[in-house]
């Protein structure tokens, strides 16, 4: 139905020792009180003046990728312009502080955004832009990839997915074997034990709802990034899911839920951890970046429901090679972190993996 491609080793989380076997954990381990931790919002201050395209990288890009070369003939539109073509009230200014803020309401929720900053939050949720909106003679502007491939289909489109998944989801427990993935703080365990966990509870559930649920592995093996895509093209995949956890060690402050889709062509990443970010170019999956975020959307609101985690929020990246080729849409969740104790304490309880897995099932109900 649709063929998915990983081209490089997934980058998202920390890894561990590669040498040595964990000790199986307890999976009868008892839940502990979930404590619900309020998001706080960095408002980064407006610049001087709005910028410009960034020009194309000169650098050697991936290989097996095109470049991007569509481009719209306005770069920042009006935003009360473009919500009187969208059949929409225009945004309203917040009363007034520092930095401008606006909130725009639709039928299908209310966006809060600040001028000079990229953090945007969609009915409470935080994501992030790739350019900060700006002002210019006296009006609120975004960025016309802002428009058309987040703020469009959040404020325009069809709640929901906004289109009929196939029925059939492929979930990528991350690491496995030799690669354990991120330690915890607490000892003697990995984020490999707890992925794979968290997905053999969702297929449980989402079996139980009708939905085809296939696991890029089943045991304790580390599994080819090739061959998971195999797989996945095998089965058919029409939503593709990488689980992981996060870690920020030696810091064990750090927590919190994000959620990851692949970069739109054209816009800088939320994050890059010093991976190169050519932003001219475009991966098979950027055909999907749309029901991308609806579906990011979806499970990280659902996931937070549930689990009671932090809100770090729905975020882009290229880094994330899991997220390149494939042709369906795919996200990419880090459920928590390890390197805090006590995050790392729930992820070590069944019973929060049960809430996850819950979240995540009840999300495509």
């Amino acid at each position: 139905m649709w063929l998915c491609l990983l081209a490089c080793l997934l980058a998202g989380c920390a890894t561990g020792p590669g040498a040595g076997s964990a000790r199986a954990p307890d999976w009868q381990q008892q839940d502990i009180t979930i404590t619900t931790l309020p998001p706080s919002p960095a408002i980064a201050p407006p610049p001087t003046a709005p910028p410009a395209l960034p020009p194309a990288p000169g650098s050697v890009p991936w290989p097996g990728v095109t470049p991007f070369t569509n481009r719209a003939a306005e770069t920042w539109v009006p935003l009360a312009r473009w919500a009187r073509a969208h059949g929409l009230p225009a945004p309203k200014r917040l009363p007034p502080a520092p930095v401008p803020g606006y909130t725009w309401q639709s039928t299908n929720g209310n966006l809060l955004f600040y001028v000079g900053s990229r953090t945007t939050y969609w009915n409470g949720l935080e994501l992030h832009l790739g350019y900060a909106p700006q002002i210019i003679g006296g009006e609120a502007v975004a960025h016309w990839l802002d428009l058309k491939q987040t703020l469009q289909p959040l404020l325009c489109g069809t709640p929901g997915f906004g289109w009929n998944p196939s029925p059939v989801v492929v979930i990528d427990p991350g690491h496995g074997g030799e690669n354990v993935g991120a330690p915890s703080v607490l000892g003697g365990h990995y984020e490999k034990e707890f992925t794979l966990d968290w997905a053999r509870r969702i297929q449980v559930l989402l079996s139980a709802e009708g939905w085809t649920v296939w696991l890029t592995r089943t045991n304790d093996v580390d599994v080819a990034l090739s061959n998971r895509v195999a797989f996945a093209e095998a089965h058919h995949a029409g939503l593709f899911v990488s689980l992981h956890f996060n870690s920020a060690a030696p810091d064990k402050r750090q927590s919190g839920l994000e959620t990851y889709c692949l970069t739109p062509a054209g816009m800088p990443s939320t994050l890059t951890r010093g991976n190169p970010d050519f932003l001219n170019q475009s991966f098979p999956n950027n055909e999907f970046d749309v029901q991308n975020l609806l579906l990011a959307v979806r499970l990280h609101a659902a996931l937070l429901r549930l689990s009671g985690e932090e809100d770090r929020g729905i975020r882009r990246a290229r880094f994330m090679g899991v997220l390149h080729g494939d042709r369906c849409p795919a996200i990419l969740i880090e459920g928590g972190f390890l390197s805090n104790p006590r995050e790392a304490g729930k992820i070590e309880s069944a019973g929060f993996r049960q809430k996850l897995a819950e979240a995540f099932a009840a999300a495509l109900k």
